[in-house]
């Protein structure tokens, strides 16, 4: 397995890790309701890089009409969910690297998933309170 397909923590072991540590790492089957707001933060994200010039337009543009398309895939229930990623953010990425190439992983730029946790988290709690809220 090449370093780049790699999970990060996947890096740092000299063989595969056993399923049982797979499956205790992957928060995909839980956060996997987050891809919209994963979506909408990344998309955000995407229009900020392009207004301080560290992508192009057309970059910009790729990588919108890419997860749009995504989105689109996951409401649809036709987007295939592998474990193996980890969590959304890893799955949308791939996703998005597989469907555009090189634009994709600009989009990665000046945020850790952390910043992606914390910011779905946000924008997932903001929904749920106007839902019990009404």
């Amino acid at each position: 397995m090449d370093n780049e397909k790699k999970k990060s923590w996947e890096k740092r072991l000299a063989g595969e890790p056993d399923e049982l540590v797979v499956d205790f790492v992957e928060s995909l089957s839980v956060d996997k309701r987050l891809y919209k707001y994963d979506i909408a933060g990344s998309i955000a994200h995407a229009q900020m890089l392009a207004e301080q010039k560290l992508i192009s337009r057309d970059e910009f543009k790729q990588i919108k009409d890419g997860l749009i398309e995504i989105s689109q895939e996951i409401t649809a229930g036709r987007f295939k969910f592998d474990k193996s990623l980890e969590d959304i953010h890893m799955a949308i990425e791939a996703a998005l690297i597989a469907k555009i190439g090189e634009a994709g992983k600009k989009l990665h730029t000046g945020r850790s998933r952390n910043d992606q946790v914390a910011t779905d988290t946000r924008l997932w709690i903001r929904d749920e309170i106007e839902i019990l809220q009404t």
